[in-house]
């Protein structure tokens, strides 16, 4: 099930929060849902250069939240403000709802989220940088910040290639179907001269022990997220020390 299904549905409600959160009736849930997705599109077109993680869509009764989880949040502000006010008046129109609010968050880390380091990827190739390479610096960026494992898959006319090929460059560990995993997944897509070239991305942060916060506004610290391997690793050096110490103690007291 882990290698089939999307890494973010799987662990929704486990140590993921739901993108959107509001209640619907049966009259009225089709239409939230296809607001949200139109909501959803515009802003990604609207903002191009925004680097753009995560769009989370929150209702009250009369209320629309907006919040923009970002890694250039001075793109979507603009000068004294004015662009948000801009993007509000417009999705006020898309909605047709009076009471709009738009939040803005920051994205310390990019390299270690999935969005923008499949977009980074598509932006190269499009600029006909050889793919190899631009994934291979998604990669050592993403180690680089601490990520325990990356793992990237580009398909389509490679290179400019006639015959369609599929290609997967992997560093560290995924595991998919261990749910404790903080596995962040995005599929996003590059429009060549000669084609679309599609990429997926699945980034693993380490394991998460302790009980998370299911808010989809909540952003993980490293406290958060542990390590296993580094501990493993330190008792075994402390008990390899330890050993050695002794062995050579008693080659001493012997001569």
């Amino acid at each position: 099930m882990g290698q089939k299904t999307n890494p973010i549905g799987n662990r929704l409600g486990i140590i993921r929060g739901w993108e959107s959160n509001w209640y619907g009736s049966k009259k009225d849930y089709s239409v939230k849902l296809v607001e949200d997705h139109k909501i959803r599109n515009y802003l990604t077109a609207r903002i191009n250069k925004g680097g753009i993680a995560k769009i989370v869509i929150e209702r009250t009764l009369n209320k629309l939240i907006v919040t923009i989880h970002t890694s250039k949040p001075g793109i979507i502000i603009g000068k004294g403000g004015n662009e948000v006010d801009r993007i509000k008046e417009e999705l006020k129109k898309l909605t047709g709802k009076d009471d709009v609010q738009i939040n803005i968050l920051e994205i310390r880390r990019p390299e270690l989220d999935a969005n923008i380091v499949g977009d980074t990827i598509a932006k190269q190739i499009e600029n006909r940088i050889n793919y190899k390479r631009a994934i291979k610096m998604a990669i050592a960026s993403s180690t680089r910040m601490g990520a325990e494992g990356i793992k990237i898959k580009v398909s389509g006319r490679l290179g400019g290639a006639e015959i369609a090929r599929t290609e997967e460059i992997k560093f560290g560990r995924v595991p998919l179907h261990t749910y404790r995993m903080d596995i962040d997944y995005a599929s996003v897509y590059a429009l060549t001269v000669y084609g679309k070239i599609g990429i997926k991305v699945w980034i693993c942060k380490g394991e998460v022990l302790a009980k998370r916060d299911l808010n989809p506004n909540f952003i993980g610290g490293k406290s958060e997220v542990s390590d296993r391997r580094d501990r493993r690793d330190g008792d075994r050096g402390d008990r390899r020390e330890g050993g050695r110490g002794e062995r050579r103690d008693r080659r001493d007291s012997k001569r």
